[in-house]
C-alpha cells in the first residue's frame, strides 16, 4: 500500500506509460523508409525487411558495444551501416536518422496522459525516466517536468540502481521519497523497489503480475493513479 504522506516527488516512465510506443516506431520506420527510397533506393529496399534491420543492428551492437544505452547513435549507425553495405553515400545516414527521429516524437498520448500530467505536476516535480531517447521538448510535455534523465545520457537504464539515484537527486529528495510510475513489471517497478522507491504498476493490458516482490500499487490508467492522491 502507498505511503502517500512520504511522497515527495514522482518519478515517470514514457513509452508505453504516456505513449504506445510500438505504433510510433513503425510510423518512423516507414518514414525512414519514404525518404531512403528517394535518396538511397538500394538501401530502402534491403532495410524495408525486418531481419535485414535485425542483423544490422546486431552488427552494430556487437561492434560498438558502448552504444549500449544511446539508441539514437545505434540508430544512425544502422542506417550508415546499411548505406555502405549497399554501396550508397555513407553521409546521407545523419539526414535519414532526423527523417526518423522526428516522427518517433510524433507520438499519440493517451487519452489520460496530459491532464495526469497537470494534476501530478501541480502537485510533486515530475522526473522522466526512460531507457528510451525521448525528447520530452520535442514532443511538447517539458513543462510537466522539473528534469528528463534518459539512459542515453546518463550511461546506464533501468534497472540499475543508479538511474534510479539520479531521478531523486534531480528532484532534491532522498529515493524513499520517490513514487516511481510506469508500466514494465521488471525495469520500472522491481528497478525502482530495489532502490526503496515506492512503485505504481501501470497495467493497461490487465496483465498477471508475474515476480514475488509486488508494486505498492497497479492501476489500468493515470487516471486511476490520480484519484489515488485525490481521496
Amino acid at each position: 500500500m502507498l505511503d502517500l504522506n512520504n511522497i515527495k516527488a514522482i518519478s515517470l516512465d514514457l513509452d508505453d506509460t504516456l505513449w504506445p510506443i510500438w505504433p510510433t516506431i513503425a510510423r518512423a520506420e516507414k518514414a525512414l523508409g519514404h525518404w531512403l527510397a528517394r535518396h538511397a533506393p538500394q538501401t530502402a529496399v534491403s532495410f524495408a525487411d525486418p531481419a535485414v534491420r535485425q542483423a544490422v543492428r546486431t552488427q552494430v551492437t556487437q561492434a560498438r558495444p558502448e552504444l549500449a544505452h544511446n539508441l539514437s547513435a545505434i540508430r544512425c549507425e544502422m542506417i550508415r551501416l546499411a548505406l555502405q553495405q549497399s554501396g550508397e553515400d555513407q553521409q546521407l545516414a545523419a539526414p535519414a536518422f532526423e527523417v526518423f527521429f522526428a516522427e518517433r516524437h510524433r507520438v499519440d498520448l493517451f487519452d489520460d496522459a496530459l491532464e495526469s500530467l497537470a494534476f501530478l505536476s501541480s502537485r510533486f516535480p515530475l522526473v522522466a525516466l526512460s531507457n528510451g531517447n525521448a525528447d520530452i521538448a520535442r514532443i511538447g510535455i517539458d513543462a510537466y517536468f522539473k528534469a528528463s534523465i534518459s539512459a542515453q545520457q546518463l550511461g546506464v537504464g533501468k534497472p540499475d540502481p543508479r538511474i534510479f539515484h539520479a531521478a531523486a537527486s534531480a528532484a532534491s529528495v532522498a529515493p524513499a521519497q520517490v513514487l516511481h510510475v510506469g508500466d514494465d513489471a521488471a525495469l520500472d517497478v522491481l528497478g525502482a523497489l530495489g532502490c526503496g522507491m515506492q512503485t505504481v504498476w501501470v497495467n493497461r493490458a490487465d496483465a498477471a503480475w508475474a515476480h514475488a516482490d509486488a508494486p505498492h500499487a497497479t492501476v489500468r490508467t493515470l487516471t486511476e493513479l490520480c484519484a489515488l492522491f485525490a481521496r
